[in-house]
């Protein structure tokens, strides 16, 4: 399934609390729990009327999450990627990852998240992030950065 958008809140809500709590997303995810990011996925229709930082400070406080020390933003050189621009990646790869298997996208979420590839599409000091949904796709495929 392409472009759907209730994946692609989820992850831009998953990219948004990262930043905030200075979680890295394979962490975060881990933290939060299959069960609390199928709620999400779920109500995503509904959770998006609501201002994003309204709806992370709520999972925030519900789910208990703890503030780290990953700030990738910090870190970047360059101009840092909006939450939804890295949310569109991820949401990209998922479903590329997931093909027309719909009924597990949770599952692929956290195997995408909690994979090698989380470290690469966080490093804003790259050029990774912006490359093509098919490059990022056979990257994740092959299990490292392809030539």
């Amino acid at each position: 399934m392409k472009n759907n958008s209730a994946l692609f809140y989820t992850c831009s809500l998953i990219e948004f609390i990262g930043r905030k709590q200075k979680l890295k997303r394979s962490q975060l995810v881990g933290l939060m729990g299959r069960k609390a990011i199928a709620r999400i996925y779920r109500y995503a229709d509904v959770l998006h009327c609501e201002p994003i930082e309204k709806t992370a400070d709520d999972a925030i406080t519900n789910f208990n999450l703890p503030t780290g020390t990953f700030d990738n933003a910090a870190a970047c050189r360059y101009t840092v990627p909006d939450y939804w621009a890295i949310g569109e990646v991820y949401e990209r790869l998922i479903e590329d990852v997931s093909g027309d298997d719909t009924e597990h996208i949770i599952d692929r979420l956290m195997e995408v998240y909690t994979s090698w590839i989380d470290a690469v599409i966080s490093n804003y000091n790259t050029d990774f992030y912006y490359q093509s949904r098919e490059y990022i796709y056979t990257c994740y495929i092959e299990g490292k950065i392809c030539a």
